[in-house]
């Protein structure tokens, strides 16, 4: 304590928290910037909101369930089709359905916005040594960072909504996808690359043609990483109005109703499963290609 005193005891306290609220305070004029920013995530949840509303619940089970058997058809893999038809008859049997196509909407949306921010990242990454060291602690913040934090400002900046929620999940969700592009481009054996140079290839050429065929594996596990960080904040996101089956857990939460909550639960851990083994099936399948 006496040490402490003699150290820290005439030192001032950083204005760390006012720092940052000016930063915000700042970032708020930029009004239409952000409102263009909120119009387009809005757009593209629409789309996806507006397709799964338009298909009939019973073709969107059949349509889930050929997906699976086409990417997994040469295990045959029975036991995750009874799943998935199960699971998302037990969604529909419970009145979940619409809630939980709003998370999946949440899902997808902030996972594609996620690889196309994050896969240029990872080339960048891969092909730059500067690049490396400035963007893998911005990488580390990103993820150690809690995720509430991130509701704070993305409140701030694009109001409540999906918008929001779907800021906090990308930022969120998108360090996997740049770091596994990261490692996959850099694990391309160097005789490839050797090779491609002999026969004159261009830079974009070897990228295209070499190093990110090779490296589908990595990118496809960086993706499946990502979309679970995302619906891992769906609960997180409800508290600043995205819908979805999050909402249903945290007004269980708030109402001590451990009912509906597991139920809603039970819903969100049957969409995850799906989307896993789905994605896990097409790395699967480029790994075989």
């Amino acid at each position: 304590m006496i040490l402490n005193s003699l150290i820290l005891g005439n030192i001032p306290e950083l204005p760390l928290a006012h720092w940052i609220d000016n930063f915000v305070n700042w970032l708020v004029q930029f009004t239409r910037f952000f409102n263009a920013i909120t119009n387009f995530i809005g757009s593209i949840n629409n789309a996806f909101q507006w397709i799964f509303d338009l298909v009939p619940i019973w073709l969107f089970i059949v349509l889930v369930l050929a997906l699976t058997y086409y990417v997994n058809r040469d295990q045959q893999n029975w036991g995750l089709l009874v799943f998935e038809f199960l699971g998302l008859l037990l969604i529909w049997n419970l009145n979940y359905w619409r809630d939980m196509t709003q998370t999946l909407t949440l899902v997808l949306t902030s996972s594609l916005i996620a690889l196309v921010i994050g896969i240029p990242l990872g080339i960048l990454m891969a092909k730059s040594h500067i690049a490396e060291v400035i963007l893998k602690p911005v990488l580390d913040f990103m993820q150690t960072m809690p995720a509430f934090v991130y509701l704070i400002p993305a409140v701030t900046l694009f109001g409540i909504g999906m918008v929001p929620g779907i800021v906090a999940s990308v930022i969120f969700a998108m360090p996997p996808t740049v770091r596994m592009t990261n490692m996959g481009i850099r694990e391309v054996p160097d005789e490839l690359i050797e090779a491609a140079d002999s026969f004159g290839s261009t830079e974009w050429q070897k990228l295209f043609k070499v190093e990110l065929p090779i490296a589908k594996s990595s990118l496809m596990a960086g993706v499946n990483q990502s979309m679970m960080l995302s619906l891992s904040m769906v609960v997180i996101a409800s508290m600043i109005g995205a819908m979805g089956l999050g909402t249903k857990v945290y007004f269980a939460v708030g109402r001590n109703d451990a009912g509906n909550g597991f139920s809603a639960g039970l819903a969100i851990v049957i969409l995850a499963i799906i989307l896993d083994r789905l994605t896990q099936s097409l790395t699967r399948t480029r790994r075989k290609n």
